[in-house]
Parts: C-alpha cells; sequence; structure tokens
C-alpha cells in the first residue's frame, strides 16, 4: 500500500475518531483529512509539481503532519529542517535541496528573514498559522488563508513508485558539509509496518509527538500510528512539567523520546504528582542511556521500557531492546541488562557486526565489529552525492560507521563510534565541523573537539585548543564565536587551553590521548 492510500484509509475506517490533538485543536480523520486535501490544492496551485522538494521549519504542530501527507499526496518531496540551525546552515540545506516552497512558523520570522535572501531556489514562504502583522507580498502568504481557498476534497490519485522519493533529511558529513539522506515511499511504509508489528500498533493507541518531527525518533509515527488508525498527541516544544501533565490528561500510550527528556522527567519535581497508569511503553533513542536511568524510568512511569537505535538512513530503526518471552522469565536485573542494551535487530532489516575482514564477530559479548544493515528501510543514498552514497553502501549493506558487540542472545549493544560523532541531548554533532570554525578564530592555533560525559545531554561538546604565541582568548569567547557561526547546541560547553595537542606516531592528533588525560 503506497503512502498516499494511508489517510484515506484511516478517514474511511474512523472518520469520528480523534486523530490529533494540538493544543485546543482538537480533529477527527475526518477533519485532518480535508485540511490535507485542502493543503494538497493549495501546493499545486503555487504551481508545484511531482518530485519539487517542499521544506518546512515548524515546532510540532498539527501544520506538519498535514505537510508530510499532502507531499506524500501530491508527489512531493518533503525536507524536514531542523528549527535549531543557524539561517547560514538553513541556507545551505534548502539551496542543496532545491526547495522551492518553505512552510514557516511565524515564531521563526527573524530566521527566515535572515535566509531567504541567501536561497536561490526559494519562491514562495507559507507563514503557519499566519497573521496580519507578518510580512507580505508576492513571495509570502499565509497557511490558514492558502487553506481556506480550496475545496475539502480528495486529490487526484497518483500511481507512486517505490523508490519516489518521499523525505529528505538532511545530516551533517564527517567533512561538516549536510548530506540530504533519501527516503523513498518504500523505506517509509516498510518502517511504518515493522513498527506496527514489533509495537503491536492498533487504533486504540495515543501517540505522543514530543520529540521534534523534524527528526526521525519521532517522525516515524507520522505513518505508523495513521495507518493503525491510532491519535496523534503533540507537544510543540519539550518542557518536563508540560510533558508529565499531558501524559496524563491525554492518556498517552507510548512516545519514543531521548535519554536527556527522560532523565530530566524522572528528576521533575512533579513526576510524583500524575496518574501515568495509561501508558503502556516508553521507547528512548538517539543517545547512549545509563542502565540506572533506565532502572528508574521503570520505576516512575511503572510501563515497559524499549531501547531503540537507528539511523536517519535506516528509516530509523535498526534495533528494539524487546524481551523475547524466554528472557521474561529471568530476574529483573538481568532483565534490565537486556532492556539497557542497544536491542536486537528490528523485523524489517538484516543485521551483522562484522571485523575489518567482513567476518561476523563472536557472540560473546566482548568482540567489537562494525554494525552493517541491509533491507528496505535503508537509504538509496545520498541527494546528488553519488560518491558518498558509494562509500556508506557496499554490496548491498550499508556500513553504519557504529562499533558494538554482540551477545549469545543476538542482542547488539554499542561501544563506539568509528567517526568522531558526538550526540549531544539527542542532536548528532561532528567534530570537524566545530574544529573548523573553531580554526577561523584569530588567536586559534589548533583545535580538537571531542564528546565528554554530561549529566544532563548524555555527552557534551568539548573544544581542546592550542593558541597561537601571544594570543589570548577566554574559553566564554571561544564559546560565544561559536554559537555565532553554529548553532547553540554544536557550541562547546567548555574549553580546555593546552600548550600542545598529544599525536600519534604518524603525527596525527590522537583523541583517545584526550579523552583520556592520563594517555597524553
Amino acid at each position: 500500500m503506497p503512502l498516499n492510500e494511508l489517510l484515506p484509509k484511516a478517514a474511511k475506517l474512523h472518520p469520528q475518531q480523534e486523530a490529533v490533538v494540538c493544543g485546543k485543536t482538537r480533529l477527527t480523520y475526518r477533519q485532518f483529512a480535508g485540511r490535507v486535501w485542502r493543503l494538497c490544492g493549495g501546493l499545486r496551485r503555487l504551481g508545484l509539481q511531482r518530485n519539487d522538494r517542499v521544506a518546512i521549519l515548524h515546532e510540532n504542530c498539527h501544520v506538519f503532519l498535514e505537510a508530510y501527507f499532502a507531499a506524500a499526496h501530491s508527489g512531493l518531496i518533503l525536507v524536514p529542517l531542523n528549527h535549531r540551525l543557524s539561517p547560514k546552515e538553513l541556507a545551505v540545506i534548502l539551496d542543496d535541496s532545491g526547495a522551492r516552497v518553505m512552510i514557516a512558523h511565524e515564531s521563526f520570522k527573524e530566521k527566515v528573514k535572515d535566509l531567504t535572501g541567501l536561497v536561490r531556489s526559494m519562491e514562495r514562504v507559507v507563514w503557519s498559522p499566519g497573521q496580519s502583522t507578518l510580512e507580505s507580498g508576492e513571495k509570502f502568504m499565509m497557511y490558514e488563508e492558502m487553506l481556506r481557498e480550496e475545496e475539502e476534497t480528495v486529490p487526484p490519485e497518483l500511481s507512486i513508485r517505490d523508490d519516489d522519493v518521499a523525505h529528505l533529511y538532511y545530516t551533517s558529513g564527517t567533512t561538516g558539509r549536510p548530506k540530504g539522506v533519501m527516503l523513498t515511499h518504500k523505506n517509509v511504509k516498510s518502517h511504518a509496518l515493522g513498527t506496527i508489528a514489533e509495537l503491536h500498533l492498533t487504533d486504540r493507541d495515543r501517540w505522543f509527538h514530543v520529540a521534534p518531527l523534524f527528526h526521525l525518533a519521532d517522525a516515524w509515527a507520522t505513518f505508523a500510528i495513521t495507518w493503525a488508525g491510532g491519535k496523534h498527541i503533540l507537544c510543540p516544544s519539550f518542557e518536563p512539567a508540560r510533558v508529565l501533565r499531558l501524559i496524563d490528561e491525554e492518556r498517552v500510550t507510548l512516545t519514543n523520546l531521548i535519554p536527556t527528556m527522560l532523565n530530566m522527567m524522572i528528576h521533575h519535581p512533579d513526576s510524583a504528582k500524575h496518574d501515568y497508569s495509561s501508558l503502556r511503553v516508553l521507547l528512548s533513542g538517539g543517545a547512549p542511556i545509563a542502565p540506572e536511568v533506565v532502572r528508574k524510568i521503570i520505576e516512575t512511569f511503572r510501563c515497559d521500557y524499549i531501547q531503540t537505535y537507528g539511523m536517519t538512513e535506516t528509516s530509523p530503526y535498526l534495533t528494539l531492546s524487546i524481551l523475547k518471552s524466554r528472557l521474561r522469565d529471568l530476574p529483573d536485573e538481568e532483565q534490565l541488562g537486556f532492556k539497557a542494551s542497544t536491542g536486537r535487530e528490528f523485523i524489517n532489516v538484516s543485521l551483522k557486526v562484522v571485523d575489518e575482514q567482513g567476518r561476523e564477530v563472536a557472540r560473546d559479548g566482548r568482540q567489537v565489529g562494525e554494525i552493517i544493515v541491509k533491507g528496505d528501510i535503508v537509504t538509496p543514498g545520498y541527494w546528488n552525492l553519488d560518491q558518498e552514497t558509494g562509500a556508506a553502501i557496499k554490496d548491498g549493506w550499508l556500513r553504519t560507521g557504529d562499533l558494538a558487540v554482540v551477545n549469545e542472545e543476538e542482542y547488539v549493544t554499542i561501544v563506539d563510534r568509528k567517526k568522531d560523532m558526538i550526540i549531544t541531548g539527542g542532536e548528532n554533532v561532528y567534530s570537524t565541523e566545530v574544529e573548523n570554525v573553531l580554526y577561523t578564530h584569530p588567536a586559534v592555533l589548533e583545535a580538537a573537539v571531542i564528546g565528554v560525559p554530561d549529566p544532563k545531554w548524555g555527552e557534551a561538546v568539548k573544544a581542546c585548543l592550542v593558541l597561537k604565541p601571544g594570543r589570548e582568548a577566554t574559553d566564554q569567547e571561544i564559546i560565544r564565536f561559536c554559537k555565532e557561526h553554529l548553532a547553540h547546541y554544536k557550541a562547546p560547553k567548555s574549553v580546555e587551553f593546552l600548550e600542545t595537542l598529544p599525536r600519534t606516531g604518524s603525527g596525527k592528533i590522537y583523541k583517545k590521548g584526550l579523552r583520556e588525560p592520563h594517555l597524553r
């Protein structure tokens, strides 16, 4: 079943069932579908044609869900944008994708104003929800006004092919250049079916969109929950007190959060004030999580817990720490070890952990290898980057760059990353990208960026610097400089000034020596 048949099916089977809860907005499946059909008409009226790119810069909202489905029904490619990026970073992505139209929340007005002049392809900005005080003119229009002008009729049926690109998600490369990950209709629908099977999703489920919808930690549920006929509950941004309250009030049954969010929730003073009996499972992913945090999550919410691991390139899930039936008879402490692991392979993927010669590692929980995967959920490649695609996918297997061990039950545990990627608060930060900015500072001679453990963010970005002779700089000056050129979460949270950086015998900077000072 192609993606453009999911919403019509839900609207036919569950027309009066509540589909979306977004603040004061509550929509049945029939009402939600009607808004999507109107958006399809509006995008056609703007002259968009099949395979054109539409970007969205938006907080979590029913508008984001509408954009996902309208793009699928119109044969367009949706480009979800990380609203935490700087205007310059966003402009690079918009230019690379060739997006002609952008739907933008009015709270990002200043950011949009800064980037529109930098993007050659951008023809229109559609403001959501759209107020009269917003900038208007030929290039700008209002979302709700556009919908009111269209008919609430099902758009003409398109013949969607499995290999048609549905979404472009941009991730930073190791060189700092953004790469557009192409996800096809086959990728998205295969992943949705897999999650329905793995998580036993039904029309009784109420999914909580807390993690950002521009990120696949949450976005996959757009299609899976709709296919199952469940309810979408949206939170515009993460605030622990509000999230805890809404789980109670809206009787949420499941959600996927990053460990930083869960850690803040279980330590919040309001955590004991609410009823979480509706929850049947909490999932976490996007960053490492400590077993002690998992223990506290289970104690606080009194529901099942599943650790997830995945990549943008894989739609995203690759593993889930769902216990096999025989493991549920183990003592609680042993069960916890499996629950806090990276998990066993997802139903719709083939996964191996291999050594440098491509041989599978021993199932002993000790031998380390790289995770490689293949399957219907794996991207066909990167947008206009054939060389990078060829380097990442060999003989049909995607090389993840993540190092892991496997135990006798086939549960994987990631122990390190091949590339110097830092995961802070669920966001990926590549050290090279930050280093490139640091080297532009007039006082910096050498720079190395590493991730260090952080109780709040999982990992924090740390810069290790050698200054030029006779030059001075403070840690706050360095941090402020980075924030001027990068999204704030990519900027270092700490800076260490050194006389020299440790090096290997070949002269390369030895980052392990920076992470482990005794090796300097």
